[in-house]
């Protein structure tokens, strides 16, 4: 694919990106991606792979019970199965033992990531790619190219499928099947499977960093979380519900806090499309404005007694709580696609994760740090014990 149809393709991808083709498109998925009717139907599969990801994780630890430097990796392997079992229909075997650094899984997760973290660089520095192909520009232009042969592969194999599957229902379609029955037009659902992957593998995955790491060093916290999926979930085997999870109040509450004090999507932009006027000031057509809420989620104005971590400040009346004090997806008609599926990840991994292992972290201290995302900075080795 050329570099024209690789951008023309990926365009409409990013948060950034606005107007009727963007509009066009987002009309055509969001009803049956945001559906919590369609969610539902996820909760076996990424169960499945979670189990899986459980297993792996048990391999790979040391005679301590912890896990290796490079466990972050691991975490975006786990991330990407999940999203390839949901965009595209398939396992890509990211959870295989011994996979290179040339091996599929290993270069979506680098793609993934060099996209995400670059994508900034290109549209708010000085574009002197519009003139030239930049080292940099030409390296995106390439990932793009891997993405999209790669999804287009997958779901041409599930538009043939499709052809001779018998459907007397559409309960019975997955959100791939649903989009290509529904549209007919493979193309769109290759930029719903770009969208997901290349806006959900990086993320979801500092943020499970993120939420691991902080219920690692708050024990307290982490029994509070972990009796409450026993209450839930008196048996460990048992096959987790839909509506197991909508019982685990305290559990999102504790994600709510995190995402709250460290926020892993450090703001959300727009782009104006008129001039307004915001606090007194006067902002014209096409400046970009940040809604920083690694700032807004931890100032006094906002949230009572904002450096203290409090889960319970989401269950119950603990003084001042802005709203939109924890907001990692974003809001209104530009919110994330992909919430639902995310917030589906980061529960079952937690459900089935610390119902059998307590979470600890033996190591100094690790720092947050800001790139394109907000997270711990360094090895999350981690330590698994059985409870």
């Amino acid at each position: 694919m050329n570099v024209s149809s690789a951008c023309q393709l990926t365009a409409v991808c990013y948060s950034s990106r606005h107007g009727e083709q963007w509009r066009t498109f987002r009309s055509k998925v969001q009803r049956p991606i945001l559906q919590p009717q369609t969610v539902k139907k996820y909760v076996a599969p990424i169960e499945t792979v979670t189990v899986d990801f459980i297993r792996y994780m048990e391999d790979v630890r040391d005679e301590k019970g912890d896990l290796p430097m490079d466990f972050d990796n691991d975490i975006h392997k786990w991330s990407l199965e999940c999203i390839g079992r949901v965009a595209l229909d398939v396992r890509l075997g990211c959870l295989s033992r011994g996979l290179g650094k040339e091996s599929e899984p290993q270069r979506i997760i680098d793609a993934a990531k060099y996209a995400l973290r670059n994508v900034a660089v290109l549209e708010l520095k000085a574009p002197y790619w519009r003139y030239f192909p930049t080292p940099l520009w030409t390296r995106y232009v390439n990932n793009m190219n891997f993405f999209v042969e790669l999804c287009s592969r997958y779901i041409d194999e599930a538009f043939e499928r499709l052809k001779t599957k018998k459907v007397t229902s559409e309960n019975e379609l997955s959100l791939l099947e649903r989009v290509l029955r529904s549209e007919g037009d493979k193309k769109i659902a290759t930029i719903m499977a770009l969208d997901l992957i290349l806006v959900g593998i990086d993320t979801i995955s500092m943020a499970v960093c993120s939420i691991l790491y902080q219920a690692a060093t708050r024990p307290e916290h982490q029994e509070q979380v972990a009796a409450e999926i026993r209450r839930v979930v008196p048996d460990p085997d048992q096959p987790l519900t839909y509506a197991d999870l909508d019982q685990l109040h305290y559990t999102k509450a504790f994600v709510r806090e995190v995402f709250r004090m460290y926020s892993t999507v450090i703001g959300n932009g727009r782009t104006l499309q008129e001039d307004d006027v915001i606090c007194g000031y006067h902002i014209p057509k096409g400046v970009q404005v940040v809604f920083p809420t690694i700032v807004t989620g931890n100032m006094e104005q906002f949230v009572s007694d904002p450096d203290v971590f409090k889960p319970e400040r989401w269950l119950q009346d603990c003084g001042r709580l802005h709203s939109f004090a924890s907001l990692p997806y974003g809001f209104g008609a530009r919110i994330c696609l992909g919430r639902r599926f995310a917030d589906l990840e980061i529960q079952v991994l937690l459900a089935k994760l610390l119902r059998r292992y307590r979470l600890e972290y033996h190591y100094e201290p690790l720092q947050y740090a800001v790139t394109f995302m907000y997270a711990p900075d360094g090895p999350l080795r981690l330590r698994m014990v059985p409870r």
